[in-house]
């Protein structure tokens, strides 16, 4: 768990992230509406050297970012419910980029079998500061986790 105490460490995360990611790595965001998964995805793009304005899929479901050390896949399947299986999903879980899912945990069988999840939760008392709960499924998540927890107690 790393509690984060305002939108920019929360960016500051995802920046980190977005350093430590290789090619295959899969994060699911889990949380409420207004949790940080679109903000810490805009550090996720900081960090992989995109400059481009990262705004939510909501609606366009996949926005494909490729100027950056890796392609990011940011994916929004809040509105898709069981009819992900068609979207052809796995062909960015496996591809050469960063596939980063928000409300991810709704993929059901089209879930990677490695991947990242991470879980935003508000703190009470402050309208910015967040907890993000780890859990990393596969030896290549479990590697992607060593390496964030590694660049965030590294941090300037």
């Amino acid at each position: 768990m790393i509690a984060l105490t305002d939108l920019l460490a929360t960016e500051k995360l995802g920046e980190i992230m977005g350093e430590c990611a290789a090619a295959g790595d899969v994060i699911i965001l889990t949380g409420e509406l207004g949790a940080g998964k679109t903000t810490i995805t805009k550090g996720i793009a900081q960090g992989l050297g995109v400059t481009r304005m990262v705004k939510s899929p909501t609606y366009t479901i996949i926005r494909e970012y490729e100027e950056g050390r890796l392609p990011l896949y940011h994916m929004d399947v809040y509105r898709i419910g069981p009819d992900a299986d068609e979207l052809g999903l796995e062909e960015y879980f496996e591809g050469e980029g960063l596939s980063v899912v928000e409300w991810g945990q709704l993929l059901g069988e089209v879930m990677p079998l490695d991947y990242l999840e991470l879980t935003l939760t508000k703190v009470d008392r402050d309208e910015d500061a967040r907890k993000v709960d780890f859990k990393a499924v596969g030896s290549h998540s479990e590697a992607f986790l060593k390496r964030i927890l590694n660049g965030w107690e590294n941090r300037e």
